[in-house]
């Protein structure tokens, strides 16, 4: 048996996947703050509701902080909670794509890309369920310490 423990390797699987899915939000939580008019947009197109120039900020800067407490581990239970539910609203709204998967426009497949959508907010219902396994947290070393203290 090798030395890498089971327990190691848990922790390993899920800071890669804890990390990519904080740096798969990550991505869309900057590009509010570089280019806030096309959230404008987004949400008056797909919500029918007007956010006003100021609110994306806002929105990308409550997100990028929940990205990096995410790729850390701190506060899992919330963090990887409202991470699941950023990326769910993304799936509702795109959801007729979803369950036409297979629609080609002009000789190309023009909703194929947003399976990779219900691809993540899978990986965020299992970082969430596997959160009390994820040892490499900050949340775990925090706890380790206290514990180290008693």
């Amino acid at each position: 048996m090798s030395n890498f423990s089971l327990q190691k390797r848990e922790a390993l699987a899920l800071l890669v996947l804890r990390v990519g899915l904080a740096w798969f939000l990550f991505v869309w939580a900057v590009n509010k703050i570089l280019v806030p008019g096309q959230y404008v947009r987004i949400w008056g197109y797909f919500h029918g509701i007007e956010i006003g120039p100021q609110l994306p900020y806002y929105m990308g800067a409550a997100q990028i902080l929940i990205c990096v407490m995410m790729a850390l581990g701190f506060w899992r239970v919330i963090s990887y909670a409202l991470g699941f539910l950023m990326h769910a609203v993304t799936v509702a709204v795109i959801f007729p794509t979803l369950i036409a998967p297979f629609v080609v426009r002009d000789n190309f497949p023009v909703n194929r890309n947003s399976s990779i959508a219900l691809a993540a907010l899978a990986g965020f219902a299992a970082l969430w369920m596997l959160r009390h396994r994820d040892h490499w947290s900050l949340d775990a070393w925090i706890a380790k310490r206290r514990q180290a203290r008693t």
